[in-house]
């Protein structure tokens, strides 16, 4: 819609500028009329060598008459003189090609007319008609010419911009640009590395080098940013070019991926700052609708933990696909209120699908299944913060295993036809609080699948960008606030994902996955915390110190997505592992005692989430 708008807006100051175009269907007629006349006389005089006694003033009128009205008939028949295309367009030409012919050959028949002599020699209405398409043409040309430095931006206040990318994108967004008058970028050199581009011109601006020319084209051209005009850039390509442009002294800009426009056109709307998720990379996920479609469209669909960034986002995809209630469970009703808003337009918060509730009151569940009678199950509520669950382990308990546990059975009784336990890559061979109690909310669902009538599975992934409390929305306040910016270790390494793509993948999962499996989300390429911070804190105007603290208690140096004996099977989809999971006794878990001292709880945790003989002997009685 941005785009758009941008378009709207540039159409409009350009009846404005150029007001002549508003009426100008006059004066193309009598301006392509003016070039029939000036090119059948010159290309008479022409045939007769320029010896003007030689042409037929009477003849040379007649034709000439008589293109004027073939001319005014073809373009009107046309839409040549109807405002149906734009003035100078290669539409318009491939428009005026034939209309000339036909002209052409209207002349030819007449001074074909047997029982009289030739109007004009024949030689001169083949070139008449060249010759009045090529002026029609350039009239053409230079009005378009003079309406686009018309539009062009003055450079009063724009940001003169390197644009690295000569394809089609960077094509487009030049383009736009230099038709906008108001534009807040002014374009003034083009990078690109590869080598047939190297002296390509776009609306006039030149490629002046690769990317290891940027500082110079930076100097020679006074620009102050550099945009990334490649919407299909990843992280490898962007971090590269973001270190240049900070050893240029340059702002960078992006446009957005393919995904994200409302069509694969680009415009000055659509660039923006750098963002996280491009630092990070993007995902190109081929999701199969139709499958989604069948197990949501129609059903009734309930999604715990619906406030957070997770479950919210699960709430606004799973709405697209028209289910038949979507019920939000979520103990925040603020959160509550923020979902209906962004998904309805609205947050009156009087529907029966909203449901205020915390899923540890088991009795409450019962009454919302047996009220609703959901059929699909998206089980996204957890405490999920490391840090604070290792000195809270019993708060893991209560809601990532006991509640978990009452979810899956109560869901189970009541017939659910699919569950999905949103699991994390922690779950993994886990070393932490978090971690073991993921881990044994998997093992549980496996356990439930084999005695359920419905499918029942796990999905694991790894860190999101932009969740509530996430890594990088901390290092943004940090960097909004002049710094530091805190990071555990140089070292660690962290899978990332847009919250868009995560849940994509979830609810694709849902629909290929068999009972009591894990899937495992494909999250790309471990990512450096400490580069992320880095080119975040280069962007600033002042220096902002990045610190480093340590790695806390439970925390890796690096994540892993699969545990140790978990094979990387992918059979259905590109992107999604199937791991297998083995079962865990609900009594087992029954006996985790909440009120337990924080050490025994912690050790019992660790050995219920063990797989392993070895590991669960390794575990000593005491606690950690």
């Amino acid at each position: 819609m941005r785009l758009r708008a941008n378009a709207t807006g540039s159409r409009q100051r350009a009846q404005r500028v150029g007001s002549p175009i508003t009426s100008r269907s006059g004066v193309q007629a009598a301006l392509d009329i003016l070039a029939w006349a000036i090119a059948l006389a010159t290309a008479c005089l022409a045939r007769y060598d320029f010896v003007v006694a030689s042409v037929v003033p009477a003849g040379l009128a007649v034709m000439t008459a008589l293109a004027a009205v073939g001319q005014a008939g073809a373009g009107w028949f046309s839409g040549l003189y109807r405002g149906r295309r734009r003035f100078g367009s290669f539409d318009e030409v491939a428009v005026l090609a034939p209309a000339t012919a036909f002209v052409t050959v209207l002349l030819f028949i007449a001074d074909l007319t047997p029982g009289r002599p030739r109007l004009v020699p024949l030689g001169a209405t083949l070139g008449g008609g060249i010759g009045a398409f090529v002026l029609m043409g350039g009239v053409r040309y230079a009005w378009r010419l003079r309406l686009d430095r018309l539009l062009r931006p003055r450079g009063d206040g724009a940001t003169r911009l390197l644009v690295f990318g000569a394809g089609e994108g960077g094509a487009q967004v030049v383009t736009s640009m230099l038709r906008d008058p108001a534009a807040p970028y002014l374009p003034v050199a083009l990078l690109d590395d590869h080598p047939a581009k190297r002296h390509l011109r776009i609306s006039g601006i030149p490629v002046v080098g690769t990317r290891h020319s940027m500082a110079k084209a930076a100097r020679d051209h006074q620009a102050t940013a550099l945009l990334v005009a490649v919407p299909s850039a990843g992280a490898d390509l962007v971090g590269e070019l973001t270190d240049l442009a900070n050893q240029a002294a340059l702002a960078v800009k992006v446009l957005p991926p393919v995904s994200e426009l409302l069509d694969a056109r680009v415009g000055v709307g659509d660039i923006r700052s750098l963002t996280e998720a491009d630092l990070l990379g993007r995902h190109e996920i081929d999701t199969d609708v139709e499958a989604i479609a069948g197990y949501l469209a129609g059903r009734r669909v309930l999604v715990t933990g619906a406030g957070g960034s997770i479950g919210s986002e699960l709430c606004r995809q799973i709405y697209r696909f028209a289910p038949a209630e979507l019920i939000k469970v979520d103990r925040d009703e603020n959160a509550l209120h923020g979902v209906q808003l962004s998904i309805e337009g609205r947050a009156l918060l009087d529907s029966p699908d909203m449901v205020l509730l915390d899923i540890r009151d088991r009795r409450r569940l019962e009454q919302v299944f047996a009220e609703h009678r959901p059929e699909v199950v998206f089980h996204a509520a957890a405490l999920k913060h490391l840090p604070l669950l290792e000195r809270h382990p019993a708060e893991a308990v209560r809601t990532n295993v006991l509640a978990t546990l009452d979810l899956l059975e109560i869901a189970a009784r009541w017939g659910v036809d699919r569950f999905v336990n949103v699991s994390t890559d922690k779950a993994a061979d886990p070393v932490s609080v978090l971690g073991w109690s993921k881990r044994i909310a998997e093992r549980l669902t496996t356990h439930v699948a084999a005695r359920a009538s419905g499918t029942f599975l796990s999905v694991r992934f790894g860190n999101v960008l932009g969740s509530r409390g996430s890594m990088l929305t901390t290092f943004r306040a940090q960097f909004a606030a002049g710094g530091p910016i805190t990071v555990t270790d140089p070292e660690v390494t962290r899978y990332f994902m847009t919250v868009e793509e995560a849940v994509q993948l979830v609810i694709q999962a849902g629909a290929i996955g068999r009972d009591g499996e894990a899937l495992v989300l494909d999250m790309g390429s471990p990512v450096r915390i400490a580069a992320v911070a880095e080119r975040l804190a280069a962007q600033a105007d002042r220096p902002v110190e990045v610190v480093y603290t340590g790695l806390r208690p439970g925390e890796k140096l690096h994540e892993v997505l699969l545990g140790p004996g978990e094979l990387d099977v992918r059979p259905v989809h590109p992107l999604i592992s199937h791991v297998e999971v083995p079962p865990c006794d609900p009594e087992l878990a029954r006996r985790l005692d909440p009120t337990a001292p924080a050490n025994a709880v912690v050790t019992e945790l660790r050995r219920l989430a063990a797989v392993l003989p070895d590991q669960i002997a390794a575990v000593p009685e005491g606690g950690r």
